[in-house]
């Protein structure tokens, strides 16, 4: 692994510990030598963790829609940033995040970063991810999403050993591991259906 995709959101939540979180994920990818590739974003949990992890000297690759640069939505710091890459939409920088990270981890968030992740998840399911998928759960946030995910593989929607290859921890050094170990999901095939 050398890039990890952090999906989070523009906003910092109503408790510090979601600030705190990112800044210690910030410090878990330098820490491990990975470069964050993230939204672009200098405001709420895309700032705490960009500005993080370039004040530790490590790597910041930001992929925005041209819309929300135009809004002003880029860290203020772009001339410290390893890369920027502008692009025409959400789409296009969804799919380029994740054809330039190994791996995809959502903090705490909102309905953008669900979306990012079940992309990326679904994607992974389908053979066009072969990165791992991780929340990490912090202070429980994500539970009912867990708890949801269970729900589908409990009722048949969801097989058992893709939902295995799905993390929701709130430990960074089991984050590792699974990330380090990960083996992409075996592709479904479907046989053909005769009349």
């Amino acid at each position: 692994m050398k890039k990890i995709a952090v999906y989070c959101g523009a906003a910092s939540g109503n408790d510090p510990v979601y600030t705190k979180a990112a800044i210690q994920l910030g410090d878990w990818l330098v820490d491990h030598h990975l470069e964050l590739v993230y939204g672009g974003g200098g405001i709420g949990l895309m700032g705490a963790i960009s500005k993080r992890v370039l004040e530790r000297g490590g790597q910041v690759h930001g992929i925005m829609p041209k819309e929300l640069v135009e809004r002003g939505a880029e860290l203020a710091e772009l001339a410290k940033l390893s890369e920027l890459t502008v692009v025409n939409d959400m789409s296009t920088r969804k799919e380029q995040m994740m054809t330039l990270s190994d791996g995809c981890i959502a903090l705490p968030g909102g309905v953008g970063t669900l979306e990012e992740m079940s992309q990326a998840f679904s994607w992974a399911r389908l053979g066009n991810n072969p990165n791992p998928c991780v929340f990490f759960n912090v202070t429980g946030y994500y539970d009912p999403l867990k708890a949801m995910f269970d729900q589908m593989t409990n009722s048949g929607f969801l097989s058992k050993a893709d939902r295995d290859k799905l993390l929701f921890s709130d430990s960074l050094s089991d984050i590792y591991t699974f990330m380090t170990t990960y083996m992409p999901p075996k592709i479904r095939t479907y046989k053909s259906q005769e009349s």
